[in-house]
């Protein structure tokens, strides 16, 4: 069970770390950045252009009151590729993150999970058992910091993970990558510079230690009532073992009326 929802909450939860606060340039910005500008020496003009870009990103997050999708989600990991899932996701702003996680093939409803910003209840169907936990099993699971307002932003597609304190920047061709470090992470994200949407995010860890990375790459923006949509995630995690994922959107509404059951029926046992 455990694995299942790792593979789909922790690929958001892997970005969160990049959050925290900005650690000194020279000391973790490594010798292949060097064909960015380091914001540390650049003129005023680059700094301007910079929060210019900054703000337009920050335009483009997406707001909403209430979302429901439907996703696919193709995954492989070191024993090749996994059992196709089909998840539907709910969620109300700054209250509840519900999932329903299916076995496609199947058309089986494996795990239900109800997360709220204090609380996690996971529902095994199969194994007929109920968790409830703190919203810190996530960061358990993850192994890293993390908070309910930041899977939300993340499931949404918005970048959440962007410091507002950037140390570079490259302009080049049609995009632009913007570099931050975090206590965790050297974020690199690669942004559009016709329309300023997310089209890239590379993260390297930073301590010497450890060789994490993730990459996260946004497409198939739709368009809403509001900003635009990426309705498909592809997403690659390594350390010790690499785990490549695919989500695709094939069903989204903002803003309708939602419920989010949870029902545990007398037979489950609570582990």
């Amino acid at each position: 069970m455990k694995s299942i929802v790792y593979m789909v909450t922790a690929l958001v939860l892997l970005m969160s770390a990049a959050c925290r606060t900005t650690k000194k340039i020279n000391t973790v910005i490594s010798k292949k950045d060097t064909a960015s500008t380091v914001l540390a020496d650049a003129h005023a003009d680059s700094v301007r252009y910079i929060n210019e870009v900054f703000r337009s990103v920050e335009k483009n997050k997406v707001d909403f009151n209430t979302f429901s999708g439907k996703m696919k989600v193709e995954y492989w990991d070191k024993d090749g590729k996994g059992p196709e899932l089909t998840v539907f996701v709910r969620m109300k702003k700054d209250s509840v993150i519900w999932l329903s996680i299916n076995a496609t093939v199947f058309s089986y409803e494996a795990f239900r999970l109800m997360i709220t910003p204090d609380s996690v209840k996971l529902l095994n169907k199969k194994d007929k058992v109920v968790q409830y936990r703190s919203v810190e099993y996530l960061e358990e699971i993850a192994q890293l910091p993390f908070d309910f307002n930041t899977m939300q932003d993340l499931i949404i597609g918005n970048p959440v993970f962007l410091d507002s304190n950037i140390v570079s920047y490259k302009n080049s061709g049609s995009s632009i990558t913007l570099t931050s470090v975090g206590n965790f992470f050297k974020n690199l994200m690669t942004i559009n510079k016709e329309n300023f949407l997310l089209e890239h995010v590379k993260l390297d860890d930073i301590n010497p230690k450890r060789s994490r990375t993730s990459e996260l790459n946004y497409s198939g923006y739709a368009p809403t009532e509001g900003n635009p949509f990426a309705t498909v995630r592809k997403i690659v995690l390594a350390e010790k073992n690499r785990l490549e994922v695919q989500m695709e959107f094939k069903q989204f509404i903002f803003n309708e009326s939602l419920n989010y059951p949870f029902a545990v029926p007398k037979n489950y046992s609570v582990q």
